[in-house]
């Protein structure tokens, strides 16, 4: 938006500085060649009053000299020489003083002749003595010929020569600074334009920051209600929003402690009724069941009732997987299925609560168990890297036709009393990480659950990721063979 607004403004400034600076640029230039040819005829005009009294060379060269444009050697004067009229006077004697005109008679003939330096073309002087001004183009500037009368028919002309560089005088400065004020207006307009759409972008950016950190979980952050209208008015939908999505989250909590605290009564009566089965493998495995049950609940409900805070939370994924395969082993070898688990021996620790990493794993091991025929081998490993922890449960079972549509909450086809929920409490908490969880064909001939667990959170490109952890993956699967236990 700032960069659109800087534009619009360049383009409507650039175009109205065009508009009047060219205009205005060629009135200057003709206003320069007008002043140069006017001080031209200005020059002519003095020697006009010489002429008018005299027509000998000798007072016509020190009228020339003493004329500015004549000392500078731009003057001249073509003066038309005396002819013998039918009557035996010479022209412009008759009525000389009646009409103001030279008596040439008291100089005697002569011959045309010209006073100074002549520039222009015979044939163009020749149609000034008609009586008509000219300005005809010299090698070096321009020439204006200016005829005075001598007598009726005969006109002297006096021609000034007019340089280049004065019918361009000041035009190239004048030019330079309407070029400058140009410029200057285009600055002006782009610096007034950025800080407009800078203040039209900051609350645009302040409100897409607290809507990926509300997204990201900090609910908490809330936008500066500033701006203009359009955008204080979003600000203020956002935060009722942000409101309300705190006190929904409380609610659901709360219910969430509720509904577990319900359990506490028939979860009492279950652990009295496993305490009277007596000895033996299946009682002791039956109480250590209702234990574990209860321990959850327990957990859930101090969950659900603790205020929220910002202090990280993570637990050792290695523990979490062993103390899981000693409860889901005993079932394994109940069914005769092969268990392998391998990388679990040293200490994972990942960015999730240990109930979440321990409903997740649930889940995976229950899907296998539920899913695939008794005997079918499966096996657990873990891989370290600087980014991320990799959980991998594979089995030798029938696959997954749909791994996309299996990730989908509530879209899983796993058969009668499935409720497609399973993989997806996985794919939350991998999300919750910054990783992913990705489904495939796993070594053993079946289905293989990989769960990206990242211990940096969202940080890097999500491309990045993904080729990295391709590549580990791969070479994970490579070195699985290298390191099995048997449990």
């Amino acid at each position: 938006m700032r960069w659109a607004l800087v534009k619009v403004s360049l383009a409507v400034t650039v175009m109205v500085v065009l508009a009047f600076a060219v205009p205005l640029g060629l009135v200057v230039k003709e206003l320069a060649r007008d002043r140069a040819f006017t001080d031209a005829e200005r020059q002519a005009a003095q020697i006009r009053p010489a002429l008018a009294i005299t027509t000998d060379r000798g007072q016509l060269e020190r009228a020339v000299a003493s004329s500015q444009a004549g000392g500078d050697g731009r003057m001249a004067v073509h003066v038309p020489g005396t002819r013998e009229l039918h009557d035996g006077r010479r022209d412009g004697a008759h009525g000389g003083s009646r009409h103001g005109l030279v008596d040439a008679s008291r100089e005697g003939p002569h011959d045309a002749y010209v006073v100074g330096e002549r520039r222009a073309d015979p044939r163009v002087v020749e149609v000034a003595r008609r009586g008509r001004s000219t300005i005809t183009p010299v090698p070096g500037g321009y020439a204006l010929l200016q005829p005075t009368a001598l007598s009726a028919r005969e006109f002297a002309v006096v021609e000034v020569f007019v340089p280049h560089r004065a019918v361009s005088n000041g035009v190239t400065t004048s030019w330079v600074i309407l070029t400058g004020v140009g410029f200057a207006l285009i600055a002006g307009s782009v610096a007034t334009a950025d800080r407009l759409g800078l203040r039209l972008v900051r609350p645009a950016e302040r409100l897409a920051r607290a809507a990926q950190e509300l997204g990201d979980g900090r609910l908490g952050v809330r936008v500066r209600e500033d701006g203009p209208a359009e955008l204080r008015a979003a600000a203020v939908a956002f935060n009722s929003m942000a409101d309300q999505v705190v006190q929904l989250l409380a609610s659901e909590r709360e219910l969430a402690a509720d509904l577990s605290h319900r359990l506490r009564t028939p979860l009492t009566v279950l652990r009295l009724n496993a305490a009277s089965l007596g000895e033996g493998p299946a009682a002791d495995q039956t109480r250590a069941a209702v234990a574990q049950l209860e321990r959850e609940v327990d957990q859930l409900i101090r969950t659900a009732r603790e205020a929220k805070t910002h202090a990280p939370v993570g637990c050792d994924a290695c523990e979490v997987i062993r103390e899981r395969m000693d409860f889901w082993s005993a079932l394994a070898e109940d069914e005769g299925r092969t268990v392998r688990l391998a990388g679990v021996s040293e200490t994972a620790w990942v960015p999730a609560a240990r109930s979440e990493l321990v409903a997740a794993l649930d889940a995976m091991l229950g899907n296998v168990f539920r899913h695939t025929p008794e005997g079918t081998a499966f096996a657990v490993d873990v891989h370290r890297s600087e980014e991320a922890v990799i959980v991998l449960v594979s089995d030798a079972g029938p696959g997954i036709a749909d791994p996309d549509a299996a990730l989908r909450r509530g879209h899983g086809d796993g058969g009668p009393g499935s409720t497609g929920l399973g993989l997806d409490i996985v794919r939350r908490v991998a999300e919750s990480t910054g990783g992913d969880v990705r489904i495939g064909r796993s070594v053993l001939g079946g289905t293989e659950v990989r769960v990206w667990l990242a211990l940096h959170g969202n940080g890097g490109s999500r491309r990045g990721r993904r080729m990295s952890r391709a590549a580990r993956a791969r070479r994970f699967r490579r070195g699985r063979a290298r390191r099995p236990s048997q449990v």
